[in-house]
């Protein structure tokens, strides 16, 4: 059940000078019932068993805002001030009974045991004070500055606040004297902008912590007696604000009468104060501690271009094509890292990339016995082959190096002739690298963990008696480390994708005048048509490092209308 509310009240006392008021309220109740029965399935366990879940999302959004706009000859300005309160609470409810007494009664009273109870509400509040001023000078001149002030209920009183900026210009020199003589040039517009956000969201096993500042405990007992309190999450009252800063350089452009037009733009994106978990000892009797750890820094080229080569009464062709060159770079982390925090299969260090795994180094396979080889080192560091895979792991995991694409964005053309409209859409990544754990799942040697599995049709260049030259280990149930953790899975995420492909005919009016018809247009569309990558079945638009076999790749769609306007 679903509600929500607007409202909002605006007094204009002089012209100009707008003064709002907005209050907004969503209100979701989600109620759930689960009856398992006795006879088969996971309440024979009970027998029988009732669970019941409520849960209940309140948000509103209240503020006060200040606006005035004026225009004097050539000048514009607009001006706001603003305050804000948002507030979220989560409550939950969660209860099970199994030993079921009679059949078909679907309440708690209706069981004998109580095999769980929860309970917790999480509430979220966070208050901003904000400021912008718009001006502008015969439309040629942009200037426009920002500035807010943000607090959130989950830091700690003394880290609560941030403070965050923004100032962007833009000058349309096409309308300048020395710019407009030249005809060929419509539009030539530079701009260039900073601005500042902050992120104070920090998850922790998944979900939102909405309190991460704080210790967090759970208790236990019985018969009415506490037993036991375990720390389930260590927090830390220094945690404050993630703050990104954006600085954009650009141009925006129109030339030969439109026939040619785009935006060419430098962006410096840098993220510091990262809010992330530092693993540390499992002595401390926690394993990892929120903190601002460092920052990172993305910075590249974004290049959109579009090209009509024909335009006539008759026709119609658009090219139109976008690329963005992106490098990432850690600038700092925390002084207790020094320089290097390793978490799982992932490495960060300063001077380096933020998207590269921490792994073994696959050597093949043993032209005797077949079992996977792994590179690792002796206490004098020299490498050496061996089919003990935990003993590479423990001494010689090195860095994969930068995953990220050199290039990623879109191509498609448009083409108008005679009431047909055709249109292909696509989109490319080339140049990166990605860890392909679809294409590890089904490399198993078949032992018990992987009962069910079926295997990529690679399988059978797996080694035997004679096929000894191979990269494909034995396929042996007993073998531990037949497809572990190595760099083996690394392969290329380069793609290229068929988005889209429009095909459709409108009428031409004449033919509907007498019909009281405007317009009418028959079409039909195939959406996610096609993707090429260095594996079949590898989809590496999921992810920039990581492409697991629990993801679908988009649903492949064809469908057609009629669209009849009057």
């Amino acid at each position: 059940t679903n509600s929500s509310a607007r409202t909002y009240v605006t007094i204009t006392p002089i012209e100009g000078l707008n003064l709002t008021v907005n209050y907004a309220f969503d209100n979701k109740d989600e109620r759930r019932r689960v009856y398992e029965n006795p006879e088969v399935g996971d309440g024979t366990a009970g027998p029988g068993r009732l669970n019941i879940r409520n849960r209940n999302f309140l948000t509103q959004t209240f503020n006060q805002l200040i606006n005035y706009t004026k225009t004097f000859g050539k000048h514009n300005i607009e001006a706001l001030l603003g305050h804000e309160n948002y507030s979220y609470r989560l409550q939950y409810n969660y209860g099970m009974k199994t030993n079921e007494i009679v059949s078909g009664t679907y309440e708690y009273s209706n069981f004998v045991s109580i095999s769980s109870m929860d309970s917790y509400t999480r509430e979220y509040k966070k208050e901003g004070y904000f400021a912008r001023l718009n001006y502008d000078f015969d439309d040629k001149y942009y200037v426009t500055a920002s500035y807010r002030r943000d607090g959130s209920s989950r830091f700690s009183k003394d880290n609560r606040w941030g403070n965050f900026w923004s100032v962007s210009a833009a000058w349309d020199m096409a309308k300048e004297n020395f710019i407009s003589q030249y005809d060929w040039i419509n539009m030539l517009k530079l701009k260039a902008s900073f601005g500042q956000q902050g992120n104070d969201n920090l998850y922790y096993k998944g979900y939102t912590n909405y309190y991460p500042y704080l210790d967090q405990f759970t208790v236990s007992g019985s018969d009415g007696v506490f037993s036991d309190g375990v720390l389930y999450y260590k927090g830390s009252k220094d945690i404050t604000w993630e703050t990104s800063n954006s600085f954009n350089v650009g141009v925006d452009f129109a030339l030969l009468g439109g026939r040619i037009d785009g935006t060419i733009e430098y962006f410096n994106r840098q993220t510091k104060d990262m809010l992330y978990y530092k693993p540390v000892a499992m002595s401390n009797g926690y394993t990892q501690l929120p903190m601002n750890i460092g920052s990172v820094r993305n910075s590249g080229v974004e290049i959109e271009l579009n090209y009509t080569p024909i335009e006539t009464n008759d026709l119609k062709w658009v090219i139109n094509w976008n690329g963005t060159l992106m490098k990432n770079k850690i600038l700092e982390l925390h002084p207790d890292l020094k320089g290097e925090m390793i978490d799982g299969s992932y490495i960060y260090r300063e001077g380096e990339s933020l998207y590269q795994m921490y792994l073994t180094k696959y050597a093949g396979v043993d032209p005797d016995s077949g079992e996977a080889l792994y590179w690792a080192k002796d206490e004098n560091g020299v490498e050496y082959k061996d089919k003990d895979w935990s003993a590479a792991y423990n001494s010689n995991r090195q860095a994969s190096g930068d995953l990220l694409p050199t290039i990623y964005g879109g191509v498609g053309t448009t083409l108008e002739f005679r009431g047909f409209d055709f249109s292909i859409q696509c989109a490319y990544q080339l140049g990166g690298t990605i860890y392909d754990s679809g294409y590890q799942a089904f490399m198993h040697g078949g032992d018990s963990h992987y009962m069910g599995y079926n295997w990529h049709k690679d399988i059978l260049n797996a080694w035997t008696p004679e096929n000894r030259n191979t990269n494909i280990p034995r396929v042996d149930a007993i073998d531990k480390y037949t497809n572990s953790s190595s760099d083996r899975w690394l392969t290329s995420s380069d793609y290229f994708s068929i988005n889209n492909i429009t095909l459709g005919y409108t009428l031409p009016k004449r033919w509907l005048r007498s019909l009281g018809i405007g317009s009418l247009r028959i079409y039909g569309a195939a959406d996610n048509v096609a993707l090429f990558s260095a594996r079949k079945g590898l989809d590496p638009r999921m992810s920039y490092t990581t492409a697991s076999t629990d993801r679908y790749t988009p649903i492949r769609t064809i469908s057609g209308g009629l669209k009849v306007t009057f």
